[in-house]
């Protein structure tokens, strides 16, 4: 019995060093690049690599995710697309280097989603979340669809989060 695999299968990706392949990118800021000096724990960096096709490419693309040690906080999300003919070489094809910002892929499209905070809220609970989804055209990222989404400021029991009562008094 043999099963067929997933339109979204990345088999046969070659696994890439994503933290050297930032750290000799020029298009990575210096600010990023500081919290690839050091694992944040025995050999583990803040980062995930995600292997998926959303330039249209051959070869899978590498999205990649870096965080903060402390709170995995999203500092910089990227696109890394294989060189033309090239067997290891990869291009930067995206950059987002604003705070709360994760990459992710749906539907074969690149999806950004940033956190938002109003005055007041603490890092722990955003107000909300803005998602941006991106088509690969002629050679670049080209924003598709937007949206924005507010999430609720109360518990399933009626409080408010952190008040410790489990109700509005």
């Amino acid at each position: 019995m043999s099963s067929a695999p997933s339109p979204a299968s990345t088999a046969g990706h070659k696994k890439v060093d994503a933290v050297q392949l930032m750290k000799d990118d020029p298009k990575v800021s210096a600010d990023v690049k500081k919290s690839l000096y050091k694992p944040c724990a025995a050999d583990e960096y803040p980062v995930e690599v995600t292997y998926a096709s959303v330039t249209g490419s051959t070869s899978p693309d590498v999205i990649v995710n870096v965080m903060t040690c402390a709170d995995s906080v999203g500092i910089g999300s990227y696109v890394y697309r294989r060189h033309a003919g090239a067997k290891d070489g990869y291009d930067n094809v995206y950059a987002n280097e604003q705070p709360l910002v994760y990459a992710g892929v749906n539907k074969g499209e690149l999806e950004i989603s940033k956190q938002t905070y109003a005055a007041g809220d603490k890092v722990c609970c955003p107000s909300g979340e803005d998602v941006m989804t991106y088509r690969w055209s002629g050679g670049r990222f080209t924003p598709h669809h937007r949206y924005h989404t507010d999430y609720s400021k109360t518990t399933v029991d009626g409080g408010t989060p952190g008040d410790g009562t489990g109700s509005e008094g």
